[in-house]
């Protein structure tokens, strides 16, 4: 971060008029840095030029797919959210029966969550795939934040 210009007091001129500042001289980058930035700018400007290069049909192409992925991901997490909300309600229902509160089945799901994240291959008895367990492995740090017990 610059430093803030320090206070100069400057003495008038003979006939009265002030001095005009001089600037101070600017850090210079140094060789390495500009080569640095011009390696990037250049990568960027490669990666423009190849984007530019596709016929425009593609180019739409691609954006449509991606449209596509991304509706596709949104329709999946509003399905996955209210399979989870119902099957919390289940649960929650179910527990009621048998006298368990909701704090305690809410404890008992953080722990299994937690078994998962922290365990060496628990699966819940079966009910994770272990292409899921992969994918959930993937994602442990962000998890881990998500059922950490407070």
């Amino acid at each position: 971060m610059p430093t803030p210009p320090a206070i100069t007091i400057v003495q008038p001129n003979v006939d009265g008029s002030l001095p005009i500042p001089v600037a101070a001289p600017a850090a210079e980058p140094s060789a390495q840095a500009l080569q640095e930035r011009a390696e990037a700018l250049q990568d960027q400007v490669d990666d423009l030029q190849a984007l530019l290069a596709k016929p425009l049909n593609e180019i739409l192409a691609d954006r449509e797919k991606a449209l596509e992925a991304a509706a596709a991901w949104d329709a999946f997490g509003a399905m996955w959210m209210l399979s989870q909300r119902a099957m919390r309600r289940v649960a929650l229902d179910l527990g009621g029966q048998i006298g368990v509160s909701e704090a305690e089945v809410v404890a008992r799901a953080m722990q299994y969550a937690n078994g998962v994240l922290n365990g060496d291959g628990v699966d819940l008895g079966g009910s994770i795939a272990p292409a899921q367990l992969a994918h959930i492995a993937r994602h442990r740090p962000y998890l881990r934040k998500q059922f950490r017990q407070g």
